[in-house]
């Protein structure tokens, strides 16, 4: 069992950043960041290899988020620049060790063994 912690949310005007924290409690291979607002299904927004560092993005993020890894702390990171209102969500952390694909499944949410309880992003306009 993986225990994951987020932190780091909080409300920032558009255009601001925030960085979101996931403290893990143990090493999975690889974990992902995941989004949600109300009424819609959680979408895959971020993900990494935990030991070859390849990182998946989706579109809707590319060159804005940034997910990094400290494997010393056990820590996953999600660095949110030039953030939009559209951006506003909660959002969860995910680490999972089901074999295969990870370039292919990451943002499946059924590849995901763990998840963490969620920290809000809000942003205005």
């Amino acid at each position: 069992q993986v225990h994951l912690v987020e932190s780091g949310g909080g409300s920032v005007q558009a255009g601001g950043s925030l960085r979101l924290s996931c403290a893990a409690s143990g090493y999975t291979r690889y974990m992902g960041w995941f989004r949600q607002t109300p009424g819609k299904e959680r979408e895959g927004v971020a993900a990494i290899h935990t030991a070859f560092g390849s990182t998946f993005y989706a579109e809707r993020v590319k060159g804005r988020f940034t997910i990094s890894q400290d494997n010393a702390k056990n820590t996953l990171y999600l660095q949110m620049n030039s953030l939009k209102p559209e951006d506003t969500a909660m959002y969860y952390c995910a680490a999972g060790d089901i074999g295969g694909a990870v370039g292919l499944m990451w943002s499946a949410q059924a590849a995901y063994n763990y998840w963490g309880q969620g920290t809000q992003v809000t942003v205005s306009s």
